[in-house]
């Protein structure tokens, strides 16, 4: 039995369709990445699958639970942690910890347990009596995931939980989700950080509420299969993109730091007939080959193409 179980998952505002005809499983222990843009329907998604919030048509089962049958009791069976801070940050580290264990219903034994894993876990043993709200971002997710998971839920949700989090503490972060599948949690994360989205066994990329493609990052990088990728790197890349946007061959650009990509209509087009063609538009290039499709480039197409 999978996990969760989606379909044709629907919910609307008024007129306004925020998530449309859904559908998807998710594995046991399999880390599940929800990848969009602000907007795309990521937390709308989320919030009904833990029970929050309504479908207003299709169904949702998670954990063995229907959620629209049994929102309550889809709630004792997992973890879920906000997109927005979720602790309290008058209370201090042990306040926390001591609330949710009562939220959650552990008995002392347990509890103290848990307490132990949690301060190992978020680095903060030593730090019991510190106010939460003094502690850096780092700190203060990797409580709130301790929080989450004190009653040791099979099905973890975590909502883009790594915004506002410098790169150090957003890999600390993901080691702690490694382990947490590596035990056998069950855990479907949104972000819209592509870096972070290659750490999940699959992915599903909703743009606009649907379900743009879903697969391994393999898998969705085959998409662009048969559309070489150059990557031009110019001493002006902006007129270099200009100038590759007026080729024919050329079907798409995109800036990726200093440099340039383009999509190519077709296998044919080599990297030096490019090179000639820039020089002739007054373009200096360092360098010219076909990269790999990066995530990026991936996400970035299937957005396009939903939006034509």
């Amino acid at each position: 039995m999978n996990a969760i179980e989606v379909r044709q998952l629907t919910r609307r505002f008024g007129d306004f369709t925020a998530v449309d005809d859904l559908s998807f499983s998710v594995g046991r222990g399999e880390i599940f990445g929800f990848l969009g843009s602000n907007g795309a329907g990521k937390s709308t998604t989320i919030r009904m699958l833990c029970g929050l919030l309504r479908p207003s048509s299709g169904t949702a089962v998670v954990g063995g639970v229907d959620v629209g049958a049994d929102p309550e009791g889809v709630k004792r069976r997992i973890g879920y942690m906000s997109q927005r801070f979720s602790l309290y940050e008058a209370l201090t580290v042990d306040q926390n910890i001591t609330f949710f264990g009562g939220v959650y219903g552990l008995g002392r034994e347990r509890l103290e347990a848990r307490r132990a894993f949690v301060l190992e876990m978020a680095g903060l043993r030593g730090r019991e009596k510190t106010l939460t709200r003094t502690l850096s971002a780092g700190w203060r997710q990797r409580l709130a995931l301790g929080c989450a998971i004190l009653h040791e839920p099979p099905i973890v949700f975590l909502d883009e939980p790594t915004g506002g989090v410098d790169p150090l503490s957003r890999r600390r972060f993901w080691l702690l989700i490694d382990q947490l599948a590596d035990e056998g949690i069950t855990i479907l994360v949104t972000t819209h950080y592509l870096d972070e989205a290659e750490h999940c066994h699959r992915i599903a990329v909703i743009d606009a509420g649907r379900l743009a493609a879903m697969g391994t990052v393999a898998e969705l990088k085959q998409l662009l299969a048969g559309r070489p990728i150059v990557e031009v790197r110019a001493g002006e890349p902006v007129a270099a993109m200009r100038a590759l946007e007026a080729m024919p061959e050329v079907e798409k650009t995109s800036m990726f730091g200093t440099t340039v990509h383009a999509v190519l209509r077709a296998a044919g087009a080599a990297p030096g007939h490019l090179v000639g063609r820039l020089q002739e538009a007054g373009v200096a290039v360092s360098s010219c080959e076909v990269v790999e499709p990066s995530l990026e480039d991936v996400f970035l197409d299937l957005v396009e193409r939903s939006a034509s």
